[in-house]
This record gives C-alpha cells, sequence and structure tokens, in this order.
C-alpha cells in the first residue's frame, strides 16, 4: 500500500522550485538569505504536516514567522537581562562612589 500524500519534506521542495523564479531575480547575497530563510521551513516539517493545510506555502510562512518570533523573543530576553546587569553595576558603582558620612 503506497502513500497517497507526499512527506511534508517533499511539497516544501516543490515549493521551493515555484519560487526559483523569485529567486533567481534577487541578487547573489539576497539570494543566500533568501535560500536560509525557506530552509528555517524544514526545521518545522513535523509541524507542518500536522497542520493538514491544503496550501503548501502557509504552512511554510508560519514555520518562518514563528522561528523569527522564538528568535525575537530570546533577543529580548537578552536584552532585558543585560538592562537588569546594567541597573545592578550602576546601582554598585553608584554605592561605591558615594562618601562614607562623618560623625558630627
Amino acid at each position: 500500500m503506497g502513500r497517497t500524500i507526499p512527506s511534508f519534506r517533499l511539497a516544501t521542495l516543490v515549493e521551493w522550485g515555484e519560487w526559483k523564479g523569485f529567486r533567481s531575480r534577487l541578487d547573489k547575497s539576497d539570494r543566500k538569505l533568501f535560500d536560509r530563510m525557506f530552509s528555517i521551513s524544514h526545521s518545522y516539517n513535523s509541524a507542518c504536516s500536522y497542520a493538514a493545510v491544503p496550501v503548501r506555502i502557509q504552512p511554510i510562512f508560519m514555520s518562518i514567522i514563528f522561528h523569527h518570533y522564538v528568535t525575537l523573543k530570546g533577543l529580548e530576553a537578552d536584552m532585558q537581562t543585560k538592562s537588569t546587569n546594567n541597573q545592578v553595576q550602576n546601582q554598585t558603582k553608584m554605592t561605591l562612589q558615594r562618601p562614607a558620612k562623618e560623625d558630627e
């Protein structure tokens, strides 16, 4: 008994082939970025296959958007950590720089 529905990995390759016209009009550096962006969807193939959406590009776009969202949240957390560390360092510096109170 054969498969009637191709794997999403194969569907992604077919979809990528349909975007070759767009890709060919990009600068060489942009083509590399496009390829890297499109390859993000391979990390989410199992989730895409369970999406059961008849339009192949929709789960591909969603996986790219989701990956970028995860990346942004990670950067946001890093910035908050750095901001907190800077605040603590500034408070420590201010505490160390205060002159000691003299007894009157």
